[in-house]
Parts: C-alpha cells; sequence; structure tokens
C-alpha cells in the first residue's frame, strides 16, 4: 500500500537536509513524491533554498514542479535560473505549461530562450495567444490522422507518437486534410474496435465540436462541460486545426476563475499568487481600492439619515430597527445576485431571460418579503413599540425585500451586458447598495404611516 503523503513531515525531512547542505538528501526524498505534492513542498522552501535546490533536480521533476506551482510562482523561480538550467528544464515540460511560463518572463529573455531550446516550434505558436482565450491554453502537442489511413497505419503511428503514458491526448484523435482543416474526430477506441483495413474515414464523425482560438477560455471550459468532452480541438477562423484543450486544462480553467470570482465576491481585487506567497501589502492593494469605494458610497446612508432627522427626532423607536431593515436588505440582495451570477456562469441563465430571471425574481421577493415582515412586526411589538411603528416595519421589510431581489437580479445581467464581470457587482457592493435604498425606502414608508 502507498505511503500516504505528509506535508509536514516531508518538509521537516527536505529543510533538515538542505541546513547541512545535503542537496543529494533533499532530491531524494522530493523524487519519490507525485508532482503535484513535489510541487507543494517546493512552495513551502524559502526562495533562496528554491533557487539552489531546483537546478539538482533531474530535468523531468523540475519540469513537472514547475508545472505545478502557481503561475506567478514559477516565474519568479524561473527568473532566477541561469539560462543554461531553464533550457534544460523547459525542453521537458509540456508545450502550453512552457508557453504559460515564458509568457511571464521579459520578453528578451523569452527570446534568448526559445533560440537555446530543442524545438522551439512546438511553443511560438502558443505564444501568440492571449493567455486567458482558448489559444491560451491550448497544447501544439497532438496528432492528427488523415483521412484515407488505414485504421492499421493509423494505430501504427499512435504507436510511434505515444507523447506520454499519462498523456490526454491519445484518447480523442482528430483528423485533418492536406491543408490542415479540421475534418473528422474518432476516439482511440474506434480505431482499436475498427477492421484493420478500414480507412480512417469511414469510422470518423465529421460533426466535430471545436471553438476558435480567439475565443474566452471559460467558452471553452463551458463547451468541454456541456459535451462532456475529454479534449476539444482548437481552429483559427479558417477552421485549421491548431491544438487541443485538454480535460486536466479545463479543470484548471475551472478553478482559477471560480477563485478570481470569490475573491471579488468578498469585494477585492484577485490575486496573482497563492495567498501565503503574497505579501501583505499586495493584499493591502488587493482590497484597499474597493474598501474606499464602498466607503464613499456608504456616506449616502448617512446623507439618507441626514434627511429623516426631523421623523428620527419625532419617533425615536424607528432607529431601532435601521440595522434590521438595512442588514435584512442586504442579506436578501446578495442571495439573489449570488444565484443569478452562479446561473449565468453555468449557462442556465442568458441575456435573452432578463425579463423571465426579473419576474421569477419577484415573485421570490413577495413571499420572502411577507415572511419577514410578519417576524418583524411580530418582534418590533415585542419590544413595546406603537403599532404605527410596527406596521412600519412590516410594511418597510417587504418593500425592501422585493427592491433587494429585483436590483439583486437586475445587476449581474447589466453587469454581463456591458462586458464586466458580474462578480464585481456582487458581495459588498450590493449590500451597499441596498443598504442606502432600503433605508430610503423605510423611512418614508414609516413617514407617510405615522403622519411624520
Amino acid at each position: 500500500m502507498e505511503r500516504v503523503f505528509d506535508l509536514d513531515e516531508t518538509l521537516a525531512s527536505v529543510r533538515a537536509a538542505l541546513e547541512v547542505g545535503n542537496f543529494q538528501a533533499a532530491v531524494g526524498v522530493l523524487e519519490q513524491l507525485r508532482p503535484a505534492d513535489q510541487a507543494e513542498v517546493f512552495s513551502e522552501l524559502d526562495e533562496q533554498d528554491q533557487e539552489e535546490l531546483l537546478p539538482q533536480m533531474d530535468e523531468e521533476d523540475s519540469a513537472d514542479i514547475l508545472e505545478w506551482m502557481d503561475d506567478q510562482e514559477a516565474a519568479d523561480l524561473a527568473e532566477s535560473l541561469s539560462d543554461q538550467d531553464l533550457v534544460r528544464i523547459i525542453d521537458e515540460m509540456e508545450p502550453d505549461e512552457a508557453a504559460d511560463l515564458l509568457g511571464d518572463l521579459p520578453p528578451e529573455r523569452t527570446s534568448a530562450i526559445l533560440a537555446a531550446l530543442e524545438d522551439p516550434d512546438e511553443i511560438r505558436p502558443l505564444l501568440v495567444h492571449p493567455e486567458d482565450t482558448a489559444g491560451g491554453i491550448m497544447t501544439s502537442e497532438f496528432m492528427a490522422l488523415r483521412r484515407r489511413m488505414t485504421i492499421s497505419d493509423a494505430l501504427t503511428a499512435v504507436r510511434l507518437w505515444a507523447p506520454d503514458p499519462r498523456a490526454e491526448t491519445v484518447y480523442t484523435l482528430y483528423v485533418a486534410d492536406a491543408q490542415g482543416l479540421l475534418c473528422g474526430v474518432v476516439t482511440l477506441y474506434e480505431l482499436l474496435s475498427a477492421p484493420p483495413d478500414a480507412l480512417v474515414r469511414d469510422i470518423m464523425r465529421s460533426d466535430v465540436i471545436a471553438i476558435e482560438a480567439s475565443a474566452d477560455q471559460e467558452e471553452a471550459a463551458r463547451r468541454m462541460t456541456r459535451y462532456e468532452l475529454l479534449s476539444l480541438p482548437v481552429v483559427n477562423a479558417d477552421g485549421r486545426l491548431l491544438g487541443i484543450i485538454t480535460h486536466s486544462d479545463v479543470v484548471e480553467v475551472i478553478e482559477a476563475e471560480a477563485t478570481e470570482d470569490i475573491q471579488r465576491l468578498g469585494g477585492a481585487q484577485p490575486l496573482t499568487r497563492a495567498y501565503l506567497s503574497t505579501s501583505v501589502m499586495q493584499v493591502a492593494r488587493s482590497r484597499v481600492g474597493w474598501l474606499l469605494l464602498l466607503f464613499l458610497t456608504e456616506t449616502l446612508t448617512g446623507t439618507v439619515l441626514r434627511v429623516f432627522e426631523g421623523e428620527l427626532k419625532a419617533e425615536v423607536a424607528l432607529a431601532f430597527f435601521v440595522p434590521l431593515l438595512i442588514g435584512t436588505g442586504g442579506n436578501a440582495g446578495s442571495q439573489s445576485t449570488s444565484t443569478i451570477i452562479r446561473a449565468l456562469a453555468i449557462g442556465e441563465i442568458a441575456l435573452r431571460d432578463a425579463f423571465h430571471t426579473l419576474w421569477h425574481e419577484l415573485r421570490t421577493g413577495i413571499v420572502l418579503g411577507v415572511v419577514m415582515s410578519a417576524v418583524g412586526v411580530v418582534r418590533a411589538l415585542l419590544w413595546h413599540t406603537n403599532p404605527g411603528v410596527a406596521l412600519a416595519v412590516g410594511v418597510g421589510l417587504l418593500l425592501i425585500v422585493i427592491w433587494a431581489n429585483i436590483v439583486g437580479s437586475l445587476l449581474p445581467l447589466l453587469a454581463t451586458r456591458l462586458k464586466v464581470d458580474p462578480a464585481i457587482v456582487s458581495g459588498p457592493f450590493m449590500s451597499t447598495l441596498v443598504d442606502a435604498t432600503g433605508l430610503f425606502i423605510y423611512l418614508s414608508v414609516a413617514k407617510l404611516i405615522l403622519g411624520l
């Protein structure tokens, strides 16, 4: 039975070896681990230890570590290596991973490294695509069959090519014509089960699901998820096969996009590296902009209170319920916003569904508003406030929850229409907006009911 990986124990062993300058012992510990575990241990080491240890390791292990590390950490580590060591390691990396790493280095150094690589032509085409596009995450390491090949020849070609026993690129094989235009797809299982003298064109499917290199990486992830694909071919505007996106690439995209959205939900700019590897000043910079903006918008709440200062003096009990009402409104709006953002992200709704979405949230808001209104009235009466104030609290809660649901459903759709990440308008921003408007609704209702 394989031994379970223990980060603390392994890290202690590596650090103990490094403290006495025994690099071979440290390398020996790391070589027993899987690539993902190697990268996790490596990320916990001091920068100086990383810079000294990586060149001592086998090229394949070093390549795996850089591939599994966070992009910014890998780029920083690569910057510290000599050109000779970096070339040796990049030669063992997957083309798409190598392109991502080189894309984070200064252009002059990227050119120098490319010139020294054994096969730079695998990587160069990948560098021209922005990293958040389908072309930016595709790999050029794939095999294209020809329509007139026999099944026997096709299988022989697969055996000769065989990039890696763990490669994801051999399960689904694509067929291209003499001009490189994508014209079909066939699975490895179909090749193995077909008669050896049959032609590839006889068993291939011509209705290939593909994506253009300029498309957003999130669209590539959605397409692969929707159609349960192990890989997705990437083509140019003319339909020429450029590369493929594998399942592991999509997992990384989904994780990165989810991380980015969650950080934005909290009112902060996404971090470019692992949390504990990000300095205090960088974390602060990622948050201070939104904090200042939210601080300024929160002053609207103070403005509303100043407008209704006379009414609050006349009926002090109204102030007791301000936190309750604006808090409920902010929470209801955040619930609505997060639900709509998720539905947009996974394709359950689109801009064309705006009216239906609004109607759905309006009815939901009415139901929730009635429930919260009843609870609010009971709570107000239990505090022995006069019935007029209790009624104002109940009606205010009903209207605020309905309003919060309306705003919470419209803002993400509006952001999508303006091509802005919907996560930006959620979380604290939603709560702040509903705080001010909800307070205005509550005090306006109280003024009307109590005749202030």
